[in-house]
């Protein structure tokens, strides 16, 4: 497999958001402010992750981006476009593979076409995506029969079905065992290069953000703020026998965990 093609760096971006912030009214009516202003820009095609500690809006950030909830302030925009609603350019996967248990592989993934409205004629490009995806011959199981691995093969699948042009992932491997989890990053990558598509990726694990992304951002305690954000020289395709053991990996993992082990520190 080939490098993936750089991104261009002075391109204008896929996703703009400038002083984005996020303020929450509780059952008591007290304010809690999840994120305070926000900048940041992701290319068309880039791998981006954001690391930072529970409750320091990274969900709530991609949340945003989704266009499932509304920034307070600032001006959050995809294509040069307001985000205004949940869109068809827009694909996400959540830690919980959230599989309709009544339908089968084939039915959860075409379910956002049937729900959008598409035409049955989209059955070649669904194949395309099972096979991308690695579950080709497993279209009529139900998500019961499938291991933890596999559903969420079959949930990134589904949030690809549309062809979006951004994919949201939030803590999408959280619940597999060590294992299962390294293996499911090899097939991300994989998946990545061969859509190209553009990626954000919400995880506590420092070494999947450090093995996976083109950037890394760093989250500071609630309210969320950029403590810093990381390129990722790495070369590509990466692999878990030789990337761990590459001297920049292994310090970008050092200084992104002291960075965060300061934050924790500082806060209250």
């Amino acid at each position: 497999m080939t490098s993936a093609t750089p991104v261009a760096p002075h391109s204008t971006p896929l996703i703009s958001a400038q002083g984005v912030a996020k303020t929450y009214r509780t059952v008591s009516g007290e304010a809690v402010e999840a994120l305070a202003a926000i900048d940041i820009a992701v290319q068309a095609g880039e791998f981006l992750c954001i690391v930072g500690p529970s409750g320091c809006g990274k969900s709530t950030f991609l949340r945003l981006v989704a266009g499932l909830t509304e920034p307070s302030t600032g001006r959050l925009s995809l294509a040069g476009n307001f985000i205004a609603g949940a869109s068809p350019e827009v694909g996400i996967a959540f830690q919980n593979a959230t599989l309709l248990p009544w339908l089968t592989v084939l039915g959860n993934v075409r379910l956002p076409l049937r729900v959008g409205g598409f035409r049955r004629s989209n059955d070649g490009t669904v194949q395309d995506l099972l096979a991308m995806t690695g579950i080709a011959g497993f279209e009529n199981k139900y998500p019961y029969e499938l291991s933890g691995g596999m559903q969420q093969r079959a949930a990134i699948c589904r949030a690809l079905a549309r062809d979006p042009k951004v994919l949201l992932l939030d803590e999408p491997f959280g619940a597999l065992d060590a294992l299962t989890r390294e293996r499911m990053n090899i097939e991300l990558q994989r998946i990545w290069q061969m859509s190209r598509k553009t990626v954000i990726l919400i995880t506590h694990s420092i070494a999947e953000a450090v093995f996976l992304g083109d950037r890394v951002v760093v989250m500071s305690p609630r309210p969320g703020r950029i403590l810093r954000d990381f390129k990722i020289a790495l070369p590509r395709p990466r692999n878990f026998e030789r990337t761990p053991s590459e001297p920049e990996y292994l310090r970008l993992t050092r200084e992104i965990r002291a960075l965060l082990d300061q934050g924790a520190a500082a806060s209250p």
